[in-house]
Parts: C-alpha cells; structure tokens; sequence
C-alpha cells in the first residue's frame, strides 16, 4: 500500500504545481510593468518631453488605479469564480498595454496607464488567493509563492526588453517596449482554460461533486480529499451530515456581502482584527522599505552611482532583474521547510544593511560629483544586488504567501484585496514621491529613511506575526486566538438560513 500511495502524491504535487505556475502567469504582467517602466521612462520623458513630476506620476499611478482592480476582483472572483477572474485581468491588461503601445500624448499614455493598472489590481489580488486555495497545505508555501516568482520573471522580462528596443528610434523605442506587453496577455488568457475552478469557491458555489473532483485531483488520497472537504464546508457554514452533488446554499438574510465587510471591517473579533492588521502591516512594510525606488528608479540610482551611459545602465539594470529572479527561486524550496517566519526576519535584516550600504555609497558619490570614487560605485552595485536578493527570499514572496492563507474562507477574497489596496496605495505613494524625495534630502538620504523603515518593518514581523508553515487554511483562525466557539459562530453566520439539497437529473 505504500508503495502505491507515493506516486499517487508526486502526481497530484504536480498537479497542483501546473494549476499553481498558470494562475501565477497572471503576474508576469504586473512584473512586466515594472520592469520595463524603468527603462522605458528614460525615453518617455526625452520623446514627450515631460518634467520629472510628471514623469513620477506616469511611472506610479499605475498603483493607484491598481486599487480599483484590487477591490473589483474580490467581489468578480466570488460571483463568476476565481478562474475567469485570471482571464478577466490578462484581458484589461492587454488593452491597457496596446494603448501605452500606441499613445501619440501624454494624456493617451496615462489612459493606457488606468487600463493597464486595473489589470493589474485583478491579477495580483486573484493569482496569490487561487494559487493558495487550490494547492495542499504541505506545500501551500512553496506553491504561493510561485507569484512571486513570476513577478520577478515579469521584471527580467521587462529589462531585457528594455535592453532589446533601446536602440530603436526615439519615437518607436518605448512604445514597442510596452505595447509588447499584450503578448503574455494573450498567452495567459488561452491557458486558463485547462485549469480547474479553485474546491472552496466550488464549495461555496454549492457545487461538492465539483469541488470533491478537484480535491482528489491535490491531495494524497482519496480519505484525504474527503477530510479536506469537510473542512471546507465547515468554513463555509454548510452542515456535515448534507452532502449530494449540488446543492442550494441561499444567500443570508443580512445580505451576505454586507455582512463580510461586517466581520471583517465594522466590528471584527480580535483574531479577525489581528489577522487583517498582519496582512495589511505586511503589504505595507513591503513597500515602504524602497523596494519600487530601487526597481523601478534603478537606472536613475545608478546614474546617480556614476554609471551614464545608457546601454551600461540598462545592462547593469538586467542584472538586478537576474539576481532578484535566481533568488526567488530559493524560497520555493525553503519555505515549506524553514518556515515563513524565519525566511521574513532574515530577509528583512538583510535589506535594512543594504539599504544602509546604498545609501552611504550613494551619500559619499554625491559629495564628490566631480570625482570618480570607486569603492562607492561597488558599494552600491553590489548594495542593490544584495537588497533585490535579499526581498526575494523573504519580504517578496511573503506578499502572496502569507495573507492568502490566513483569512477565512468568507472574507477571504475581501480580506485579500484590502491587504492588497494598502500595497498598492503604499507602492504608489513611494514611486510617485521618490524623485521628489531625493531633491529634497538627497538620494542616499532617502534610501536611509528606507532603511529605518525597514528596521520597524523587522520589530512588527517580529512581535506579530505567527508561523503558519504546515496548517490547512480551515486551521489558521486558532493561529490568530480564534477559538472554536468563535470560529462556530462564524461558520454558522453563513448557516442560520435552511440549506437544501438539490434534486439532481
């Protein structure tokens, strides 16, 4: 029996594995963006002759609108199904992403800029809360992070087609550079097709006959896609003794959506409160730690380096983007074994001396502007290096592993697009600003502050979050101080209305 029970695993591993990389596919675009804006932001701002104001607003508003995507995708991946919610944002996207290619103005390129980020907010919402729902708790890290991953990849992508059009002419350069960003769009929208619908959506759709299906397809065995089940229309307040191939789960006399934003925002339990502030405080410190300023501005910190030709510094550029993509890789095969809290600590740690490292080598460049030090150019190559190395085995991909599974399943989606809103105000605030900021306490002043905040980032972590490495998603609330009796009384919030079964033809 053992022996026939070991195959059955690495089968539906990898399984779940394919599921995971294709719904992840959907951030290559938000990667994309980033990755290319930064290079392609030298050639905007010289073709359309633009102030750095402005040129901080094109590059970070995308974020902003990223907001409205963000919450839409929430309310859309409940009613039409996480799935086609990823073939809803690689559609938005590739609009957004012809019309950047083709704006003949600034004000076309900003349109192109709202369409693209509302894509955006969709795929970096639905991508983490699928992967996360689909994939077995023994290897939910590993396979909740491959977002990350392909965020990163999305990023290299984006520099090596900087690198690839940059000689082309001024006028046609960079809008090849984004419009070619329509292409993994399409990809993404054709390949969803062959993924299953995510088992607790299914589960909450009423559809158990589906949902089982989908459960014996990821995990072990058969006892196990059974106990899983349970687990989950528990979570969804449907009783243990119903079961059938559909079933009609009613909508609650509160109004079911009025109600999750009751227990998640208007009047939460302490769990609930606690688990909402650790997503929301991750996504926050993840982006208030400069990560944006060092990606998205990392041709402008290495001009600032000493570093002024433009093939150099795209070429030095692509070089981030290689470093912060190997280093990804590392924590999918860490995190199901060391732990999200160890990976999160020494990663943070490692950013704040980095940051630390940038922003002296950047501060003693700045002092001798008529002089060639060096030391300080090294120190701050091998400074960002470290730091994009150091984000991606810990505070990156923690961004999608940690908040997609600690919510409980009826605030889940909702729970997931608030940490995200406060991501994406966070990001866009900090890519906006970071040009205003360095004339105002010079650049390597700001990568200090960066470093300061990277260092109360490191004390939250600390002191809030707990390890959830090994737990099913219907075991997180006990994590958080959510006793059985409340968890009880949030399964049956959703089960105070009579649930029936179906007659099925």
């Amino acid at each position: 029996m053992m022996a026939s029970a070991e195959p059955r695993k690495k089968s539906n591993v990898k399984y779940a594995s394919m599921c995971a990389i294709l719904a992840s596919m959907a951030v290559i675009i938000v990667g994309y963006d980033i990755g290319v804006m930064s290079g392609a932001a030298i050639y905007i701002k010289k073709d359309l002759k633009i102030t750095d104001v402005q040129l901080e607003i094109v590059m970070g508003i995308l974020n902003i609108y990223s907001l409205i995507g963000s919450f839409a995708a929430g309310r859309t991946s409940d009613w039409i199904g996480r799935r086609f919610t990823v073939v809803f944002a690689a559609a938005i996207f590739f609009a957004g992403s012809l019309l950047m290619g083709f704006a003949v103005n600034y004000a076309m390129l900003m349109a192109g800029r709202f369409v693209a980020g509302v894509g955006v907010g969709y795929a970096i919402m639905i991508a983490p809360v699928y992967t996360a729902e689909i994939s077995p708790a023994a290897v939910r890290g590993s396979l909740t992070s491959f977002p990350e991953v392909f965020i990163n990849f999305g990023i290299l992508l984006g520099y090596v087609s900087n690198f690839a059009f940059a000689r082309l002419p001024l006028y046609l350069g960079w809008r090849v550079m984004l419009g070619i960003g329509a292409a993994p769009s399409a990809l993404l929208g054709l390949m969803v097709f062959v993924m299953p619908e995510s088992p607790r959506w299914l589960v909450m759709k009423g559809r158990l006959a589906d949902a089982r299906a989908v459960l014996e397809k990821t995990t072990e065995t058969p006892e196990e896609a059974a106990e899983r089940l349970a687990d989950i229309k528990a979570a969804a307040g449907i009783p243990k003794d119903l079961d059938g191939d559909v079933i009609t789960v009613p909508k609650e006399r509160n109004g079911g959506e009025k109600q999750v934003w009751k227990e998640l925002i208007v009047s939460p339990t302490p769990a609930i409160r606690r688990i909402l502030l650790s997503a929301v405080g991750l996504h926050f410190f993840q982006q208030a730690s400069g990560t944006e300023s060092v990606v998205l501005y990392s041709p402008r910190v290495f001009k600032s380096a000493g570093i002024t030709d433009d093939n150099k510094l795209l070429g030095v550029t692509c070089a981030v983007g290689a470093t912060k993509t190997l280093f990804i890789l590392v924590v999918t095969f860490l995190v199901d074994r060391v732990g999200r809290r160890p990976l999160l600590l020494s990663s943070v740690g490692g950013m704040i001396i980095s940051l630390v490292g940038l922003g002296t080598g950047l501060t003693v460049v700045g002092h001798h502007p008529d002089a060639k030090i060096p030391w300080a150019v090294a120190l701050c190559i091998l400074s960002v290096l470290a730091y994009v190395s150091f984000f991606s085995i810990g505070l990156g991909p923690m961004g999608s592993v940690y908040p997609s599974e600690i919510f409980p399943l009826r605030v889940r989606a909702l729970g997931f697009a608030v940490g995200v809103a406060s991501n994406r105000v966070t990001s866009g605030v900090i890519s906006m600003t970071f040009l205003s900021l360095s004339k105002a306490i010079t650049i390597g002043g700001s990568f200090f502050l960066y470093s300061g905040i990277a260092a109360l980032a490191w004390v939250f972590f600390f002191t809030y979050l707990p390890e959830t490495r090994g737990q099913t998603l219907e075991e997180m609330g006990k994590l958080f101080g959510m006793e059985d009796t409340d968890m009880a009384e949030t399964e049956n919030t959703a089960a105070k209305e009579k649930v029936v079964e179906m007659p099925t033809s």
